[in-house]
């Protein structure tokens, strides 16, 4: 089975509604090797509000969510105007991609390699690597 190389250096994010972590591809030659970059915390969600208008019958849990993936999307958007990368992996939770995606600018998801409907945000990098190879 052959999977596509994934560029050295690429941006790989796993998270869910919660929190995320960021991995750089220390790999050479396609090679898939994470390195853990940093953490993305929520902080307080109360005081940022989630993107645009909620349906009342949002729980506070999906509104906290929505607010993270707004976050997220901003924080992407940010790392993506000072070009500190130039492949993306996502590898979210379905509900966070889902939240995520339409509030990602053009910059960023023009960088997008693979999206990966999955919570691995707890997982070992061996666990997201095997994820990440199986899905290329």
């Amino acid at each position: 089975m052959s999977h596509l190389p994934v560029p050295h250096k690429t941006l790989i994010v796993t998270g869910t509604g919660e929190g995320a972590k960021f991995y750089r591809n220390a790999g050479k030659n396609g090679e898939l090797k994470l390195q853990h970059a940093r953490d993305l915390e929520p902080g307080d969600l109360a005081d940022q509000g989630p993107s645009g208008k909620e349906p009342p019958d949002t729980s506070p849990q999906e509104s906290m969510e929505a607010t993270f993936a707004k976050i997220l999307a901003r924080h992407l958007y940010a790392l993506a105007q000072e070009h500190k990368f130039d492949n993306l992996i996502l590898a979210l939770d379905p509900d966070t991609l889902g939240e995520a995606r339409p509030l990602l600018h053009s910059s960023v998801t023009g960088k997008i390699l693979l999206e990966l409907p999955k919570t691995l945000v707890n997982s070992t990098t061996d666990e997201i690597e095997r994820s990440i190879r199986s899905a290329l």
